[in-house]
């Protein structure tokens, strides 16, 4: 999917300074998004042959406030900003060629920078932009604004929780155990197409929930790799039951014409910080349940990469609600 354009509008400094501080404070919770996720690829380059004012009329059409420069091969060799313009026009050398007034020393991103690093670069240079390279060929492939990051950022938190009034409303005042987390309808659960109860003082049974959820949708002729990504998430969800919750769980599959809904839950112990377990490598599990190769802190993590939305819900001591939506398209095979 290509982002829209970079607009340019007018930023005061405490909006600028409040940018900064949300996505600080919000890094954390997703600092395994790589830059190929969150780059603008609608990406408006300009040769080095051109004119300081035809960049300047490119950036007014396209409504963006700056420009890679790349040669013939596409490959980086400076970077052109409104700033430039505003330099050149006070200056009187609008028409004179970017090369002469680029920055050649480029401060770019690969296509695979973490978030953490990303963000610690608009801190260091306190540049507006970046480009993103191709890893192999260092082509330019994106650009990154801290917009871009925002935007990432409040889209996969959109995909975590959802906080519109239409579902506050529903979540406070509703059974959450009778509605569907993820659309806000009721959820009638007798008509669930899988289930499955987990039994959760048996760690060697981790995991068997998933297993037969995983033989149930082959034999329904969904693909191999949907099945896969269910079966991971579902995997995830259900060995979080055995390990934390101390309680019974159970898992619900809901098959509908474009997507297969999974929900687990149980009525133990519950999360105490939501945001912290999101965090990759982030564990409570004790000392035994290590020894059994559990417990590395992916679990929410992988659900959430498998899963193309994810509605998670918990209060210490009710338990916890997982509830995860794939989307079929192609999800079945040809018959």
């Amino acid at each position: 999917m290509t982002k829209k354009d970079e607009t340019v509008n007018p930023v005061s400094k405490d909006n600028m300074e409040r940018l900064d501080i949300l996505i600080d404070e919000l890094k954390g919770i997703f600092s395994n998004i790589k830059a190929h996720e969150i780059m603008n690829t609608s990406v408006v380059v300009i040769m080095p042959d051109r004119t300081l004012y035809q960049a300047k009329e490119l950036m007014r059409l396209r409504k963006i406030s700056g420009l890679p420069v790349c040669d013939e091969n596409g490959m980086l060799v400076g970077i052109v900003s409104i700033e430039d313009i505003i330099k050149a026009l006070e200056n009187n050398y609008i028409n004179d060629k970017i090369e002469r007034w680029m920055t050649k020393n480029v401060v770019w991103i690969s296509e695979d920078e973490e978030l953490i690093d990303i963000v610690e670069k608009f801190s260091r240079y306190g540049f507006g932009r970046f480009p993103v390279l191709n890893t192999e060929t260092h082509r330019v492939i994106g650009i990154i604004t801290k917009a871009d990051i925002l935007s990432t950022i409040l889209n996969k938190l959109k995909n975590l929780y959802v906080r519109d009034q239409r579902m506050t409303n529903v979540l406070e005042n509703t059974d959450l155990h009778s509605i569907s987390l993820i659309t806000g309808e009721k959820l009638d659960k007798s008509g669930a197409d899988f289930y499955f109860e987990i039994n959760y003082t048996d760690i060697n049974m981790a995991g068997v929930g998933a297993a037969k959820l995983r033989e149930f949708l082959l034999s329904k002729g969904f693909n191999e790799e949907l099945v896969r990504r269910v079966a991971i998430a579902t995997y995830e969800a259900e060995t979080n039951v055995v390990i934390h919750s101390e309680s019974i769980g159970k898992i619900y599959c809901f098959i509908r014409d474009d997507f297969i809904k999974v929900r687990v839950e149980d009525y133990g112990k519950g999360i105490e910080n939501l945001e912290l377990a999101m965090q990759e490598g982030f564990s409570t599990a004790p000392d035994y349940i290590r020894e059994f190769g559990f417990g590395a802190g992916m679990g929410l993590v992988n659900m959430k990469r498998c899963s193309d939305k994810i509605v998670v819900v918990s209060e210490v001591g009710k338990g916890v609600i997982v509830e995860m939506l794939f989307n079929i398209k192609t999800g079945r095979e040809e018959t």
